[in-house]
């Protein structure tokens, strides 16, 4: 089971998290992932970014996600756990 939490604090709000949701929750559907990724809300995680999203995936935190660099974060730091579960 992969922990996928995504800030919604008002600086990731501003900049891009809705969209980031959005696309991960498509992802997740498309691939039929809804039994291996669970995706959740935080509020500010302490560790904003000048761009994009601030993630954390199980334990490890990632800043800057955007939808410009989603695909590669989707399948660098999510798939590739999901294949290993």
């Amino acid at each position: 089971m992969v922990i996928v939490s995504i800030c919604v604090g008002s600086s990731c709000h501003l900049k891009g998290a809705p969209e980031i949701i959005e696309r991960l929750e498509k992802e997740v559907a498309d691939n039929h992932l809804e039994d291996e990724v669970i995706l959740t809300g935080s509020f500010c995680t302490g560790k904003c970014n000048r761009v994009g999203v601030t993630i954390t995936v199980d334990d490890e935190t990632f800043t800057g996600v955007t939808v410009e660099n989603f695909r590669e974060f989707w399948n660098s730091k999510i798939l590739s756990r999901v294949d290993n579960v």
